[in-house]
């Protein structure tokens, strides 16, 4: 543990000869922003701009700060030493303290005494400086002065008490953005993740039980593990930490008994766990199964942390898997059960997304159906104030779980239906990505669609489409496939949203395929509609087809190939997909060894070989051989394509054949005569 020592305790130091207080540190003048960390930079206000006390209101306690920091700047090594004590009787986190020793120079004195051989010197200094750099501008002013680096050189010192006093200022300084990165640049990661390195002895040993030694190897691997969850706001510095070695050490602090390290552990782990390459790391050392021991835990930072770390890592499906295994989806459900954890935001957040996430996996949503977590997702959404964050994963969890039939009903029941139409008209874009994938599932449903229309959902769901966002417009359309299919007079509701159809059509021009292949899709829909495919052929529909058909997107292709087969039933539309050039196209979609993109294909090239022209151009392109394997194919849609599309080809041969007969026998008729 560091010890402060007093002044008597210090008063048979060394003579005043053998030491001189270093010379002011020149101020290093840099750019603040640091475009290379992925974290957002400190709001904290310039120095020059902090708040000046009215010298009528300056206390007493200001002046006597200033006296003992020119006796630290004048005075020997002993009076340093006795300064620095006496300024730790002062309450350091106030703002006129800190304005008192800024005022005259004092930051500049104290990170100069870091350069200093003397380790009393040091540690006072650094006790001094761990309290002021919980202030943001103090932070800035360390950063500037080059105290970074003066910093990350004293991790060398074998002291322990000036390691910890050190790793305990780096985690303070670190939460700017420019102090992060001059750690990276001095190469202060390595030292860092180097004092991880403790026994499992000391990790796994009561407090109590552990000897003095020990119990500063505990610190030390605390106050390093705290200073690497600062410094890990920085994905570059995730990359480093990563290279260093940190992955089994955190996985071995992970698996100790002491609360205080497993905290700032679990916090490094859910930073570092949104790059891929740590999520894959996470689940080779098995550090799921920790982390799901920890989720019954009495801190709820150390709850919320490991909810967290799960949501980031859920993406993959044996960390889903590994989460349910060690018994993890029952905590998660609990949680979010709990009125305790519904008061704490950040918790219940990182419960609600690690439930959307793990609910991905088939397995997973067995069990959650057995927690009934449907209906307890259904009651987040009845509080009108609850977090747009919160919003958005209990409704995406909500997308996974409806994904199966039997969970539609539950929705229903449970009364969510309306909670989700009324989610629509707020601006959070990621829980407008969410909302129409849960309407989507619920518009498959009967029963539930006509909940949909009777709230007006389809229109708000259509005005999605105008969203900046792709993603919103992706699943918006998405969702408009099923609401048009179901809706019980849907051509008429389609012509109902002014200028809609002319919204569907221009989103044709988007430069993302996921739009485009959603877009497609909600067209073959709208297209079925006689009516409303005048209307969308009168907006270009057809040439705006024809631009998408040299895509390589299997999607893409799929759907497109359906909005061309449907776009086919008007006016002269079938003669122009072939004059514009989409057969050729179309026919080679016909090597992909997609089953879906082969039904698709095969019913727009039906379509379009009902004009004589689009038949020529198909043989030609050598559309035949295709046709013969998938009029065999067991997908009867496929097969009665295929069929109708040779018959149409076949009979416009037979007829062209008999026409050249007929005109044989004309010919031999006229030669006769003469």
């Amino acid at each position: 543990m560091v010890k402060i020592l007093s002044a008597t305790d210090m008063s048979h130091d060394s003579s005043s000869s053998s030491f001189r207080p270093p010379g002011p540190r020149e101020v290093i003048v840099e750019e603040h922003s640091d475009s290379e960390d992925s974290s957002p930079p400190s709001s904290s206000s310039d120095e020059d701009d902090r708040r000046e006390l009215p010298r009528a209101d300056i206390p007493p306690e200001y002046w006597h700060i200033q006296k003992l920091v020119k006796y630290m700047k004048t005075g020997n090594q002993t009076a340093t030493v006795v300064a620095l004590c006496c300024l730790k009787d002062h309450d350091l986190t106030t703002e006129t303290n800190q304005l008192a020793i800024q005022d005259i120079g004092g930051l500049e004195v104290l990170i100069n005494l870091l350069e200093t051989k003397d380790l009393k010197c040091k540690l006072g200094s650094l006790s001094v400086l761990s309290e002021l750099s919980q202030n943001a501008e103090v932070r800035r002013c360390i950063a500037d002065l080059g105290g970074i680096e003066l910093l990350v050189s004293n991790l060398s010192d074998p002291a322990r008490d000036l390691q910890i006093l050190v790793a305990e200022t780096i985690y303070n300084v670190a939460q700017i953005r420019k102090a992060r990165k001059h750690v990276r640049k001095s190469e202060g990661i390595p030292k860092l993740v180097d004092l991880l390195d403790v026994s499992e002895h000391c990790l796994n040993t009561a407090w109590d039980e552990l000897g003095v030694d020990d119990r500063e190897f505990v610190n030390i691997a605390k106050a390093a593990a705290r200073a690497l969850w600062s410094v890990s706001q920085s994905l570059k510095n995730v990359h480093v930490m990563m290279k260093s070695g940190a992955v089994p050490l955190l996985a071995r602090l992970l698996r100790s008994i002491h609360i205080d390290v497993v905290i700032p552990t679990v916090g490094t782990i859910s930073r570092c766990a949104s790059d891929p390459n740590y999520q894959l790391a996470i689940e080779t050392e098995g550090m799921i199964k920790d982390i799901v021991k920890h989720l019954s835990a009495t801190d709820p930072r150390l709850r919320c942390y490991c909810a967290e770390t799960i949501f980031k890592c859920a993406e993959n499906a044996n960390t889903r898997d590994q989460v349910r295994e060690a018994g993890g989806l029952d905590p998660l459900v609990l949680m979010a059960k709990d009125p305790k954890t519904r008061e704490d935001k950040p918790l219940l957040a990182a419960v609600t997304g690690a439930i959307w996430k793990t609910a991905i996996s088939k397995e997973n949503v067995e069990r959650f159906d057995q927690l009934k977590t449907v209906q307890t997702l259904v009651s987040l959404l009845e509080n009108v104030e609850e977090s747009e964050q919160v919003l958005s994963n209990v409704v995406g969890g909500l997308s996974e779980c409806l994904k199966f039939e039997h969970n539609r009903e539950t929705l229903r029941r449970a009364g969510g239906i309306p909670y989700l139409v009324n989610l629509l008209n707020y601006t959070y874009p990621p829980l407008l990505e969410n909302v129409p994938k849960v309407l989507k599932e619920c518009a498959k449903e009967e029963d539930s669609m006509r909940i949909i229309e009777e709230l007006d959902g389809v229109r708000l769901i259509w005005s999605l489409l105008k969203n900046d966002s792709p993603k919103v417009q992706a699943n918006a359309a998405w969702s408009l496939v099923p609401c048009v299919k179901n809706a019980l007079d849907s051509g008429e509701m389609v012509r109902c949203f002014v200028g809609g159809l002319e919204l569907i059509v221009t989103l044709l021009k988007s430069s993302d395929n996921q739009v485009l292949s959603s877009v497609c899709a909600a067209i073959s829909e709208v297209a079925q509609d006689r009516e409303n495919l005048g209307i969308i052929t009168d907006h270009g529909v057809v040439p705006m087809l024809v631009n998408l058909v040299n895509t390589e997107d299997e999607v893409l292709r799929e759907h497109l190939a359906s909005a061309i087969a449907y776009c086919c039933g008007w006016g002269s539309n079938c003669k122009m997909f072939g004059r514009l050039g989409a057969i050729t196209p179309l026919v080679s979609y016909m090597a992909s060894s997609n089953a879906n993109v082969h039904r698709t294909t095969a019913l727009a090239l039906f379509h379009l070989s009902k004009n004589p022209f689009n038949c020529i151009t198909m043989h030609e392109s050598g559309v035949v051989p295709f046709l013969l394997k998938t009029v065999a194919s067991t997908d009867e849609a496929l097969q009665e394509a295929s069929a109708g599309c040779l018959g149409n080809i076949r009979r416009l041969a037979l007829e062209a054949e008999t026409y050249h007969l007929i005109t044989r026998g004309e010919k031999k008729d006229d030669e006769d005569e003469k």
